[in-house]
């Protein structure tokens, strides 16, 4: 163990912060730690829209299903996957850009990953604290309208970020045996360690919740998992120019 370890290890989502304001200065930094994170093919395939607070802040809150702490951090990114710029470095060079391709798409979405992590851990780092906001994709075109996105760029996810104000647990992980496999892949035992652990998380959420929440993690994943998810993501992604071929 080392403190990087350790705050890895620390990571929970934060969705409660102080009226305490972050720096821009501190936010520049995070993005800066967020560049020189990992990426495939050095295409730097990342942008970072920085939303103030105010009707365009609580319009993305509404957008990402009413969630009051997208309104109230003080810090709101959302990262895009950009291959804009791509093209632009194309038409630099007068290279014809052959674009739409899922690999593309893949690359482009795990820069962003990587980056924001890097950014997170960063912040962290700091003592700030911070909760990603995938729900933002629940009405994708009205985010990308509100924010002006052009084609072959698409909001992968927000990001809130502040002080915190409060401190809940660590939330309990899948067992390591489940996650790494020795030279294939063997899931024989999987099914045993994933009950054991399904106690793990059902304590978990009753002490979170006062013992408002009863569930394990199959029983949660389980009922996402029979519903349908977010279907309108292909054509949105189509009509930006990815996953076309």
């Amino acid at each position: 163990m080392n403190p990087t370890i350790e705050l890895l290890n620390s990571h929970r989502s934060i969705r409660k912060f102080t009226d305490e304001p972050v720096a821009q200065s501190t936010v520049d930094t995070l993005i800066k730690a967020g560049q020189a994170a990992a990426t495939s093919s050095f295409i730097q395939a990342c942008t970072v829209i920085q939303v103030s607070q105010g009707e365009r802040r609580d319009a993305l809150a509404e957008m990402a299903n009413n969630q009051a702490y997208v309104s109230e951090a003080p810090v709101f990114l959302v990262f895009c996957a950009d291959m804009k710029r791509h093209k632009l470095a194309c038409d630099m060079h007068d290279a014809d850009m052959l674009s739409g391709y899922t690999e593309q798409f893949l690359t482009a979405s795990m820069d962003c990953a990587l980056f924001a992590q890097n950014v997170i851990v960063a912040a962290e780092s700091l003592g700030l604290g911070g909760v990603y906001i995938g729900g933002l994709r629940n009405k994708i075109q009205d985010v990308s309208d509100l924010l002006e996105l052009p084609e072959l760029v698409y909001p992968v996810f927000g990001m809130c970020l502040g002080h915190p104000d409060q401190n809940p647990e660590v939330k309990p992980r899948l067992p390591l045996d489940v996650v790494l496999k020795q030279d294939r892949y063997d899931d024989s035992q999987d099914a045993e360690r994933i009950a054991a652990y399904d106690g793990d998380v059902r304590e978990y959420y009753k002490t979170r919740t006062g013992g408002n929440k009863d569930m394990t993690w199959s029983e949660q994943i389980s009922g996402m998992l029979v519903k349908e998810a977010r279907p309108h993501m292909l054509p949105f992604l189509n009509g930006k120019g990815f996953l076309k071929r």
